[in-house]
């Protein structure tokens, strides 16, 4: 207990100074990217469902709040909950159609349906089609913060992904939480001490679409468009690899896998270009095959063996 509040602390006051020694919209896109893997991890590591569709939800509320924001002259406070609305009511559709569905069945629907809503992107004329929506308005937040200002937006982000890590964070050591992993480890159990078992999955489904919409709809305000890779299939690829590396089914394991990923990405696309998706796919490869538990699984298990049997 006393080591997570280190860690949260921690990451609390890195989140605070970081903008004055890097680049402050590379910070902001790796914590939207933090908070879509954060987002997956509640239903891969703690619910124990492989959705390889969760690009839909980013993507779907990107353009909510392109839409909303640019069209119709909404704010981007407003049209940050625009996006994330919609993707909390396409991750209820969504949700009700594939929670009956288990192991590689409910993997390969999920994606079916997020291919259908990038084909729904691709011939939409609201959403642009392959030009996306440019040149989104950051505008003011409460008529007040100047979201042009690189440095006044980082801390929208940061204090956006705050919430959704507080949320995650509670809901996983809430008697919810406590289900969803009775859930992941045994359903059947789970099933026969009398829970509903599907509502408990879908209640998962929806809340993890609606932050992975959250993250969506920031990244739109961030860099002020909105494109098809938002919602592409290669999207939903990245942010399971994010929690793998990091690890899965730990608190912080996301958020080390998502900057260590669009570090990755960013630092190697100008000397490598297409080729970094070879060596991304490598790394998943190696992540498998000798890191099961992630970076943060791993340097937990070994705390368990050095220090002792504590909660990491």
């Amino acid at each position: 207990m006393k080591l997570r509040w280190i860690g949260q602390g921690a990451l609390l006051v890195l989140g605070l100074i970081a903008p004055y020694f890097v680049y402050p919209v590379f910070l902001m896109k790796a914590l939207c990217f933090a908070l879509f893997a954060c987002a997956f991890n509640l239903l891969l590591g703690y619910t124990g469902l492989l959705s390889f569709g969760h690009a839909a939800f980013f993507g779907t509320a990107g353009y909510v709040t392109g839409y909303a924001v640019k069209v119709m002259g909404l704010s981007p406070g407003l049209g940050i909950l625009a996006g994330t609305l919609a993707a909390v009511l396409l991750g209820f559709i969504f949700g009700n159609l594939v929670i009956r569905r288990q192991g590689i069945y409910f993997a390969m629907i999920t994606l079916a349906l997020a291919q259908l809503m990038y084909f729904v992107f691709l011939e939409s004329s609201f959403t642009g089609g392959e030009d996306g929506i440019q040149g989104i308005p950051r505008g003011r937040l409460l008529w007040v913060i100047n979201l042009e200002n690189d440095l006044k937006l980082y801390y929208v982000v940061f204090a956006i992904f705050i919430f959704g890590f507080l949320l995650i964070r509670r809901t996983v050591h809430s008697p919810f939480g406590q289900v969803l992993k009775a859930i992941r480890e045994n359903e059947s159990r789970a099933l026969s001490l009398g829970y509903d078992v599907n509502k408990y999955k879908t209640l998962a489904f929806i809340l993890s679409a609606g932050l992975a919409g959250l993250a969506g709809s920031t990244k739109a305000i961030v860099f002020t468009f909105v494109t098809l890779t938002d919602a592409d299939w290669h999207t939903s690829g990245d942010v399971v690899l994010m929690t793998l590396l990091g690890g899965m089914g730990t608190v912080f394991g996301p958020i080390v896998g998502a900057f260590s990923i669009v570090t990755l990405q960013n630092r190697l696309a100008d000397k490598v270009g297409s080729f970094v998706t070879v060596i991304m796919g490598a790394m998943f490869i190696l992540c498998v095959l000798l890191f099961r538990r992630g970076i943060v699984g791993e340097l937990g298990a070994l705390y368990h063996r050095v220090i002792g049997d504590r909660q990491f």
